[in-house]
C-alpha cells in the first residue's frame, strides 16, 4: 500500500488550504482514512479520520474549521482546511487501516505565518 500526500505549503492566518491523499495498493472502499499532524517538538495527534461507510470524527482543535472527505473512484480522501490559525502549522500525514493493517503517507508540511 502506497499513500501520496500533497497540497501543503505556507498560508496566512485565516487562510485556507485542501490536502489530498492518494491511495495505491488496497481496496479503498472498504478502508478508514485519516489525517494526522505533528507539530514540532510535539507528538503526532489525529486531525480527522472517515470511515468506509463516510463516518466523521474530528479533533475539537479542528471542528467546524476543517472537513475530511474521500472520493473512492479516485482512491483520494481529502482535508478541506479554513480559518487556519498559527497552531495548525504541522506536517500533516495521512493513513489508511485496512484488515491486514495501517499505513502511512510521507507528510506534508502545512505552515500558517503572516
Amino acid at each position: 500500500v502506497q499513500l501520496q500526500a500533497s497540497g501543503g505549503g505556507l498560508v496566512r492566518p485565516g487562510g485556507s488550504l485542501t490536502l489530498s491523499c492518494a491511495a495505491s495498493g488496497s481496496t479503498f472502499s472498504i478502508n478508514t482514512l485519516g489525517w494526522y499532524r505533528q507539530a514540532p517538538g510535539k507528538q503526532r495527534e489525529l486531525v480527522a479520520y472517515i470511515s468506509n461507510v463516510g463516518f466523521r470524527n474530528y479533533a475539537d482543535s479542528v471542528k467546524g474549521r476543517f472537513t475530511i472527505s474521500r472520493d473512492n473512484t479516485k482512491n483520494t480522501v481529502y482535508l478541506q482546511m479554513s480559518s487556519l490559525k498559527p497552531d495548525d502549522t504541522a506536517v500533516y500525514y495521512c493513513k489508511l487501516s485496512d484488515p491486514y493493517g495501517h499505513y502511512w503517507g510521507q507528510g506534508t508540511l502545512v505552515t500558517v505565518s503572516s
